[in-house]
């Protein structure tokens, strides 16, 4: 493997992204950067306004087009959101340009972690352990098809499971 420039973490919301993207930022001596974020600096918006005016078609697009541009960003970790691989696109540019890591976490613990978040549209139902429940049913195989590695972030703090990437990738350019 060449010399590491990008890495790019993707997994279902509440999987610790963002805040194991800044330790293993730190660690690496990289920036750090969040699609999520970006799009709602771009926009002006938050993601729950988005999808309410906008549908999640109309987010999606804007992922896409800011996941075209993050990607190719060096010395940069980048925190995807959960549903940034449903695109065949956006799969296509994290493989490419990137050291791609899925930050995999279990359906209970998705559940703790996101039961007070407002912030998470696709959330806002009757039943949100059953839409967790769907979605990683459709997205795991999809998060699996793109990654470099899988992680596993239940029962570790974020920053034992970046020290846990930081020794992968060490391995993975190493070798």
């Amino acid at each position: 493997m060449p010399e590491l420039h990008r890495v790019f973490l993707i997994g279902p919301m509440g999987a610790g992204k963002t805040t194991i993207g800044r330790q293993l930022a730190r660690s690496l001596g990289f920036g750090f950067a969040d699609s999520d974020a970006e799009i709602e600096v771009r926009t002006g918006a938050d993601i729950p306004w988005i999808f309410d005016v906008e549908g999640e078609a109309g987010f999606r697009e804007r992922e896409e087009a800011v996941l075209a541009e993050m990607t190719t960003w060096d010395n940069t970790v980048l925190a995807t959101g959960g549903g940034a691989i449903l695109r065949p696109a956006n799969r296509q540019v994290l493989a490419e340009r990137g050291f791609v890591i899925y930050l995999r976490t279990t359906l209970e613990e998705q559940l703790r972690r996101t039961r007070r978040d407002r912030n998470r549209p696709l959330l806002q139902t009757a039943d949100p352990e059953d839409t967790l429940r769907r979605l990683f049913a459709e997205r795991d195989p999809l998060y699996r098809s793109v990654a470099d590695l899988v992680i596993d972030t239940d029962s570790s703090s974020p920053k034992t499971v970046a020290q846990r990437v930081l020794a992968s990738l060490r391995a993975a350019t190493d070798s």
